[in-house]
């Protein structure tokens, strides 16, 4: 079970959930690639040494790093709150409530909006700040922040059979 999951206050339910991109895992699998490829080379030729094997293990290591790190990341817009949380052994959560949020800013690079990835602030009322990197549609999250913010606040029309008789 997901650290969001596993947090949901009785009422609360999940609107809009995401992770990190996908794009964290290019770099590995690039590092991976380029040490690979001269050990086929290596093979081909005959002329092989176990040494080889370590910058392939190595890559091996950060693709797996870099796997852990997304799989374990969260981040989560309920009804109530907006939950976020990296990290596996050191973990980094945050948890603000919807009534809390002064603002969420979104930061893309042009790759970013191409790919849908970018970077979020979310401020807190009293000015305090928390930054996420990487994280996938981050867009819709915002979108997602002030959908559930705007259901909350708006009006309940009051009608005459629920209004109460004075006195």
């Amino acid at each position: 079970m997901s650290y969001i999951d596993s947090n949901l206050l009785a009422g609360e339910h999940v609107v809009f959930r995401t992770r990190l991109h996908w794009k964290l895992l290019i770099g590995p699998v690039l590092f991976m690639l380029v040490t690979v490829l001269p050990i086929a080379w290596l093979l081909a030729q005959g002329s092989w040494s176990n040494f080889g094997l370590i910058p392939p293990g190595l890559g091996l290591f950060i693709l797996l790093a870099a796997l852990i790190k997304r799989r374990s990341s969260d981040f989560a817009v309920t009804n109530m709150r907006v939950m976020m949380k990296t990290g596996v052994i050191r973990t980094r959560s945050v948890e603000l409530l919807l009534g809390k949020i002064e603002a969420i800013a979104v930061n893309q690079s042009v790759g970013g909006r191409m790919f849908g990835y970018g970077d979020i602030v979310v401020t807190g009322s009293g000015g305090t700040e928390e930054a996420f990197s990487d994280i996938q549609a981050p867009l819709e999250l915002r979108r997602a922040v002030q959908s559930v913010t705007a259901a909350q606040s708006t009006p309940v029309k009051t009608t005459s059979a629920n209004r109460r008789p004075a006195g």
